[in-house]
């Protein structure tokens, strides 16, 4: 990948340029599916949003690694360990601290999904896990230190584990139906759609309200689908208002019918772009 002209050392130089959002139908399952798949959607909004949050996240899972190997001899590691865990608790601080903003900068965008009372409904999100837990109670360095010696003391289940089990490498993103109260897994597969569009949509706004950033670049795949036409012209109407660049892929030239005039239609046949 070049940036300027020169290769990029990580996929954070890129975000420094452009601020990206993205939606495709494997996402669909994110309410009902593993926690993992949901850290990974929130580190991505958080990484459009703060863009040295991938550098944080990437270090944290090498550090976690190598506590994972030093654990099979505890022993003979116990100075290295302690080195180690020390440098974790930073570093997981800082990713949980980052999360959590990017999550009051996401609520600030979903005001704006209510506001407006369109047709996608306003979710209500929260991040449950050690640190995050922590964090909202006490300061940074007192939640270093906790972390430390939970990581300390748990060194015997973790070995026994093979992983370490506590930590913002656990956490999961809690993501609730607003007007109904009901939780997102709960809810029907219309309604998880549209409130994922809600959430895409609430994080663009945020992004927007960057100093100095701009509207994001958003690739929305197959987004049309499985919308009425209603939520069609919602979506179409608010991707206007945001002023973003959107690419919108599908199957059916039809459903992209209420913009025809306003955006450019690329058609793929055979491999080539028409």
């Amino acid at each position: 990948m070049l940036v300027d002209g020169k290769a990029a050392r990580s996929s954070a130089e890129l975000g420094r340029h452009v601020r990206l959002g993205w939606l495709t139908p494997a996402m669909d399952r994110l309410f009902g599916g593993p926690a993992s798949d949901r850290r990974r959607f929130l580190d991505r909004m958080t990484a459009a949003l703060d863009p040295d949050h991938a550098v944080r996240t990437g270090g944290l899972e090498k550090l976690l690694r190598q506590r994972n190997r030093l654990l099979e001899n505890i022993g003979g590691n116990a100075a290295w360990l302690d080195a180690v865990e020390a440098k974790i608790a930073e570093v997981a601080v800082a990713v949980a601290a980052a999360r959590m903003a990017a999550l009051e900068a996401l609520e600030a965008g979903m005001k704006t999904v209510e506001k407006h009372g369109g047709p996608f409904p306003f979710a209500r999100l929260r991040l449950q896990g050690w640190v995050e837990d922590r964090l909202s109670e006490s300061p940074a360095v007192e939640v270093e230190d906790a972390c430390r010696e939970m990581l300390a003391a748990g060194r015997a289940a973790d070995a026994a584990a093979g992983r370490t089990l506590q930590g913002p490498h656990r956490s999961d993103l809690e993501v609730e139906h607003g007007p109904k109260g009901m939780p997102a897994r709960l809810c029907s597969t219309g309604e998880q759609k549209a409130l994922l569009i809600a959430i895409v949509l609430a994080h663009a706004a945020a992004v927007k309200a960057l100093p100095g950033c701009g509207a994001p670049l958003l690739l929305l795949d197959e987004v049309a689908a499985h919308l009425d036409a209603g939520r069609r012209a919602g979506l179409f109407e608010a991707l206007k208002g945001l002023g973003c660049q959107a690419w919108m892929t599908g199957t059916e030239e039809a459903l992209f019918s209420d913009v025809r005039g306003e955006a450019r239609f690329l058609r793929i046949e055979d491999g080539r772009i028409i």
